[in-house]
């Protein structure tokens, strides 16, 4: 049964993290496709809600995980057959966070957003965000061409995915 969840905390709020793409074994198990290269760690620290969206989620926990690398089978607390893991294709797993959790900085509700200096140049707008092994890289479509910009505290001020505002310290050099 799906409830609304309308839990107040100051500044915390429900971002998606993985969305289930099938059912998998006889027990309830699904397969999800991370939404974010923290999925891992928030799958196993951050309270997790499992719904259609925000608002129309519940509180839920993994109970097991089966697998290795891309064949790892979730099952989550409450799921007993298959036909249940069915009924939750196409749900979106959701972790509850804070504002100055790094997911904030990577939501792909962030592609749109229109990017700034800390003195109010305007640099483009974002249109991609690339996952690479030394950290994450906004993408800014600035006329014809691409700007990367590393996603690092020291560049990435603020994000306010409310205004559609991203607001970077670009260093010497990182604009050409």
């Amino acid at each position: 049964m799906l409830s609304i969840s309308k839990e107040p905390m100051s500044d915390s709020r429900l971002y998606p993290i993985a969305r289930i793409t099938k059912a998998a074994g006889l027990k309830g198990e699904v397969r999800l496709r991370p939404l974010s290269r923290y999925f891992e760690e928030y799958i196993q620290e951050k309270p997790l809600f499992l719904g259609v969206s925000e608002e129309y989620s519940r509180e839920t926990r993994i109970v097991e995980k089966v697998g290795l690398g891309k064949r790892i089978r979730f099952l989550f607390d409450g799921i007993e057959s298959r036909a249940e893991a069915e009924s939750l294709i196409g749900q979106t797993l959701f972790a509850r966070v804070t504002e100055r959790d790094n997911i904030v900085l990577v939501s792909e509700e962030l592609i749109g957003s229109t990017v700034i200096t800390d003195i109010g140049d305007y640099i483009g707008e974002l249109s991609e965000i690339l996952w690479l092994p030394a950290n994450d890289v906004y993408v800014i479509k600035q006329g014809a061409k691409d700007i990367l910009i590393p996603v690092i505290p020291e560049i990435v001020k603020t994000v306010e995915p409310e205004e559609g505002i991203i607001v970077i310290h670009p260093m010497d050099g990182l604009m050409e």
